[in-house]
């Protein structure tokens, strides 16, 4: 029996590992690689978004087409307008004050969708810029996934502006310089640069929520929708 106890003592002893062998615990990473990349393209789209909303040429009448007509354009707050004998001027649709002021309905609604849209998506890449440099745990996925549950809610806000401001070409303002414009038809005038490169904002805003979901540094949602704990 003495024997056995022994034997039993030294098999234990020599499960046991050395100190030297334990497992070392990884160092962990400052930043992440598509946390960065998802902090520079929140940067970039919600500059192109900014820009392209207060861009005045969504609609646009030039006189290279039409050179016995005066040159305009509309954007989502501005008109510009120039005659055959006098200079390019561009005004502001009455501004925050007068908001009344814009021609049409539908464009006050695709206004205040666009720009609530944009600041939600500005709101969302300082939340992202806070979550690259925040320690990887818990708070990090919350603020990973809190800054992608509003991007996915910014893209759907703005590409609603994007669709309801067409309906504004049937007003009587846009009727005056584009004959025969009609919803979803601009008649005399064509699309502009500016909705289109909000359009294509918008496209690229898509993919914002899916690089949210592996931003964090050590990600443990194996669900392809990440969830907040």
């Amino acid at each position: 029996m003495h024997s056995l106890l022994q034997r039993q003592r030294k098999d234990a002893g020599l499960a046991l590992p050395a100190a030297g062998s334990l497992p070392q615990p990884q160092p962990r990473r400052m930043f992440s690689g598509v946390g960065c990349f998802w902090v520079l393209l929140s940067s970039c789209l919600v500059a192109v978004c900014s820009f392209s909303f207060l861009a005045p040429a969504w609609i646009v009448k030039g006189q290279r087409l039409h050179p016995a007509h005066d040159e305009a354009s509309f954007g989502l707050l501005w008109h510009c307008a120039e005659a055959l004998e006098q200079r390019h001027s561009c005004y502001a649709f009455g501004g925050l004050a007068a908001f009344r002021d814009i021609p049409s309905s539908a464009w006050q609604t695709s206004a205040v969708l666009c720009s609530g849209g944009c600041a939600l998506l500005a709101i969302s890449c300082l939340l992202a810029v806070v979550a690259v440099f925040l320690p990887d745990g818990l708070c990090e996925r919350r603020a990973c996934t809190l800054a992608g549950y509003m991007q996915t809610a910014a893209v759907f806000i703005m590409a609603a502006g994007l669709l309801v401001y067409p309906f504004g070409l049937s007003s009587a303002t846009v009727k005056k310089f584009c004959e025969n414009s009609s919803i979803y038809y601009a008649g005399d005038c064509q699309i502009g640069w500016g909705y289109m490169l909000a359009i294509v904002g918008v496209m690229l805003s898509v993919f914002l929520p899916f690089f949210a979901k592996y931003a964090p540094k050590e990600h443990i949602s194996p669900t392809p929708i990440p969830t907040i704990l």
